[in-house]
């Protein structure tokens, strides 16, 4: 790959980039838990259910009421008392907040294993994302077609995004490689990225990077199956222990009773 471009070469794209925060003020914690209450609504919607309680909901997605009420506060939606939240409207408007309501194209680098499998998923489509092309830096994967898209070569990588009007990207690449082609990637206009690559990266104020690390998510649920594991033990030893103190119930009634002539 070329050496990536300064950050400030981005201006001539003629994009613009984001601001650091969130003009809605709508707090991270809020937005992330956004997609796990639209996952729920989309299920019910499916369905034709009309309307869902909030303890409905909020069991669906996996937190409490309260929290549930306090994010739907930020979207301006409190639902109707002894009626519940209309689904149809609370699918509109957390699509809306979410930006699903347009289309987002999306640019993968890195076509291994991973990324083939990225490029072949068929739920982007749906929920407002379009894969609109992908690259990597072998040049035998170049022109070859995975998920109905050709591979494009990493040195069109900025050509590519510009053509595509791209402002996300997934890197899906070795960790040796990943912070440059975070670079570049910058560089080309992209201000939104999703990193699979092990590895953290330093992005500039204004571009923002959301870090999936399989290998974490299976260490804690390593320590979530070692804690179970613990538990179950001490309740067995425990069993154990009150069976061997305790008194055999028919041994208690024998020496509680005498017997009448």
């Amino acid at each position: 790959m070329d050496s990536p471009p300064s950050y400030e070469s981005a201006a001539a794209t003629g994009r613009t980039r984001r601001p650091a925060t969130r003009s809605r003020g709508i707090p991270e914690a809020t937005v992330a838990r956004l997609p796990l209450y639209l996952r729920a609504l989309t299920a019910l919607s499916e369905r034709s259910v009309p309307t869902v309680s909030s303890e409905e909901l909020a069991a669906a997605a996996g937190v409490n009421s309260a929290k549930l009420h306090k994010d739907f506060s930020y979207l301006g939606s409190y639902g109707t008392r002894g009626v519940g939240y209309d689904v149809e409207y609370l699918v509109y408007r957390i699509s809306r907040e979410l930006g699903l309501t347009q289309d987002w194209p999306v640019v993968i680098v890195g076509i291994g294993n991973l990324g083939a499998a990225l490029a072949n998923y068929g739920g982007f489509a749906s929920r407002g994302f379009r894969v609109a092309a992908l690259i990597d830096a072998d040049e035998h994967l170049t022109g070859k077609l995975i998920g109905g898209l050709p591979v494009r070569h990493a040195d069109e990588l900025q050509e590519v995004v510009r053509d595509e009007q791209a402002s996300m990207a997934v890197i899906a690449t070795p960790a040796g490689s990943a912070q440059e082609v975070c670079d570049r990637l910058v560089a080309a206009g992209v201000t939104s990225i999703l990193n699979f690559a092990p590895i953290g990266l330093s992005v500039p104020d204004g571009v923002d990077v959301r870090k999936v690390d399989l290998s974490i998510e299976l260490q804690i649920l390593a320590f979530h199956e070692q804690r179970r594991a613990g538990e179950e033990g001490e309740q067995e030893a425990q069993a154990s222990t009150e069976s061997r103190t305790s008194r055999p119930s028919w041994e208690e009634g024998r020496s509680g009773t005498r017997m009448s002539s």
